[in-house]
């Protein structure tokens, strides 16, 4: 069982980056901030020019009821999506919200963490 959900696009970063905000707001998730991480990077004096994006996400609804369950959750929030290129290819992808709170041992934060790694999954594959 794999911790991340990748997909793989023809799209630009900058393009996926877009759309997928945009597939985000169907499902009451914002971004709460766009992190260039390679522009940071260079920034600091680094060779990586690999474009590199880290969307933090979150639907305060659903912030609130995991947070409700277990205040140690809030570690894990906001939700991370990644957009990069690898190898001429742009990929879109996060760590899975079931594996995360499956870590907690709470069947009740497992099933709240399945819905909500489904509309994720909905939005990266729509965007894609």
């Amino acid at each position: 069982m794999s911790f991340h959900y990748t997909v793989e696009t023809s799209k630009t970063v900058e393009q996926a980056v877009s759309d997928l905000s945009t597939e985000l707001q169907t499902e009451k998730f914002g971004v709460l901030w766009d992190f260039d991480l390679s522009a940071k990077l260079q920034e600091k004096g680094m060779d990586f020019h690999t474009p590199y994006r880290v969307l933090e996400v979150c639907n305060p609804k659903e912030a609130e009821r995991v947070l409700n369950e277990d205040k140690l959750v809030g570690y894990f929030l906001p939700c991370k999506i990644v957009v990069f290129e690898e190898d001429g290819q742009t990929k879109i992808g996060m760590p899975k919200p079931t594996t995360l709170l499956n870590l907690t041992g709470d069947d009740n934060l497992s099933d709240i963490g399945s819905d909500i790694e489904k509309r994720l999954v909905s939005c990266i594959e729509k965007s894609k």
